[in-house]
């Protein structure tokens, strides 16, 4: 586990794995702020490219900033520059999953030549400014209205919207995270509380971490490949928002993935390795 220097001299840790000659594929976790072993082997693609999964500070092996205002995302930019300069690569691939999206586009608007290839999965659209209407949410939620636990997690959201939300209404609406509630699933969600930092993750968003216009706008300067992948059921990256994010670059196209939710590569692995891995290759 290589351990190296943030500008500002926080220790942080990148987790590398799998084999092959191909650099390493730069991963970024979302959560936001939660460790990165969440995302394992991402549903194979591990067997298809090396991946260098960084834990953001104050997550996973990597040290807490002196000064915690860092954890905002715009902040962490140059931890991943670091990272690159410590893999000793002058382009790369970038991932990143939801949260962990926002860090690799603000990444990419501020060093958009140093990317060989990009693959937003699920990605937050709070970077660019872009929203998922409650009437759209409330539409892909209702999708799973056949499940034993459905009841419980639609009451859950609309707590959750009302910003009025217990700690049991968080429990009740996780199923809605996953295309299938099943035991991979409940056991995914069970190490959450253990590897998210939440005091950080509070900042990560915080006023001040987005500047959306301008990132938009210089989004267009990406030469690189991109990838913006989805599943059908995710209500936080829709269907709609993937395309909208595709849309803002020079060479983009979108996949979705039939019943999968904001894991997709635990909803349809093979499926997921298939196109995240063919991409990255």
């Amino acid at each position: 586990m290589p351990i190296f220097s943030a500008p500002d001299g926080t220790a942080l840790a990148c987790h590398l794995s799998g084999s092959g000659a191909e650099p390493p594929v730069v991963c970024l976790p979302g959560g936001p702020m939660r460790a990165g072993a969440y995302l394992g082997d991402l549903g194979g693609v591990r067997a298809r490219r090396r991946l260098a999964v960084l834990d953001l500070r104050g997550t996973g092996d990597s040290e807490p900033p002196a000064d915690p205002a860092t954890y905002r995302c715009d902040r962490q930019v140059e931890d991943v520059e670091a990272l690159r300069k410590h893999l000793g690569l002058e382009r790369f691939a970038l991932l990143g999953h939801s949260a962990g999206a926002s860090l690799a586009v603000r990444y990419a608007a501020r060093y958009p030549q140093r990317l060989s290839r990009l693959a937003l999965i699920a990605p937050s659209p709070r970077a660019v400014g872009f929203d998922v209407p409650p009437g759209e949410r409330r539409r892909i939620m209702a999708r799973r209205a056949g499940e034993p636990w459905f009841a419980a997690a639609a009451a859950a959201y609309e707590s959750i919207a009302a910003k009025k939300a217990t700690r049991a209404d968080w429990t009740a609406f996780a199923p809605l995270y996953y295309g299938r509630w099943d035991a991979a699933a409940r056991r995914h969600q069970a190490g959450e509380p253990g590897q998210r930092n939440a005091a950080a993750a509070r900042i990560y968003n915080s006023a001040g971490a987005f500047e959306p216009e301008a990132t938009r706008a210089a989004l267009g300067a990406v030469t690189a490949p991109v990838l913006v992948l989805t599943g059908d059921l995710d209500w936080i990256a829709s269907p709609a928002v993937a395309g909208r994010f595709a849309a803002l670059f020079t060479d983009a196209h979108v996949v979705v993935l039939p019943g999968a939710g904001h894991y997709p590569w635990l909803d349809d692995a093979p499926a997921f390795a298939s196109a995240v891995g063919g991409f990255l290759a």
